[in-house]
């Protein structure tokens, strides 16, 4: 029994002394691992560092050299090959306005903006198009815009301030759009819009110092975004039945408001 006994405790020594020799080569393995992982970082750091500083030894004419430098593309590159045309639809009642003071809407169009302009007789439309001239990207736009101005029933003068600061908008709403109203009621709601022979427009154009004009149930407004905002306020608190000498005060409050935050 004694011989058994030591060899059975032979047998878990053993068994321990493998255990603990494993144990020790995979602490080995992890610790040259970890050296391995630390040599390469460092070696890492040292090659950035090497190229920074070789970067900042080189002068800076050399590092300008390898970064490509390309001019400014003027206007007339932009435009080069674009065969792009703005048609303007003109209403009936617009056509003999157009007729009388086509000239005070040509002259600024071709001889400021260089762009070629043109009234077709069949399709009655206002067709405008870039030109060789054309220096400026935006020309075409702001000369739709201006056109579109005029036939929505500005005057030329209020229309021309379209071309000459960017700061400037068209809305376009109905009295329909604000309440749904029909025959006297709607009649009475434009009415309220107007004032006695135009007393309510002229001071809501001077207040929000933008430019109203009431085309039957058609409401325009030319201005800057914030002018336009607190004229379209004003105008639909008139809609929906509020009295003028309210709408008069709400509007001079907001106004002055915004004046001394500019």
């Amino acid at each position: 029994m004694s011989v058994k006994q030591s060899n059975d405790f032979l047998e878990v020594k053993s068994k321990k002394n493998r255990k603990r020799k494993l144990e020790e080569k995979s602490q080995d393995m992890n610790v040259d691992d970890t050296d391995g992982e630390a040599v390469a970082a460092a070696q890492l750091t040292n090659t950035v560092s090497a190229e920074e500083a070789t970067e900042q030894e080189q002068p800076m004419e050399t590092r300008s050299k390898a970064r490509p430098k390309f001019p400014p593309l003027r206007g007339e590159k932009l435009l080069e090959g674009s065969n792009e045309v703005r048609k303007i639809a003109v209403p009936s009642n617009r056509y003999t306005p157009l007729k009388e003071n086509w000239m005070k809407i040509y002259t600024p169009l071709v001889e400021h903006l260089k762009l070629q302009i043109r009234f077709n007789l069949k399709t009655r439309q206002v067709e405008l198009k870039a030109s060789k001239e054309t220096s400026e990207v935006g020309a075409l736009q702001k000369g739709a815009d201006f056109v579109k101005a005029f036939i929505l029933g500005f005057e030329v003068a209020d229309a021309l301030a379209l071309l000459r600061l960017d700061e400037l908008f068209l809305e376009t709403f109905e009295v329909t759009d604000v309440k749904p109203l029909k025959g006297d009621h709607l009649s009475r709601a434009i009415g309220r819009i107007a004032g006695k022979g135009g007393k309510t427009k002229f001071t809501i154009e001077n207040v929000t110092k933008t430019r109203v004009v009431l085309a039957g149930s058609k409401i325009n407004i030319l201005g800057s975004f914030q002018n336009i905002k607190i004229a379209r306020t004003a105008i639909c608190s008139l809609i929906l039945g509020s009295p003028p000498s309210k709408v008069y005060g709400n509007m001079r409050a907001v106004a002055s408001r915004t004046a001394e935050k500019f």
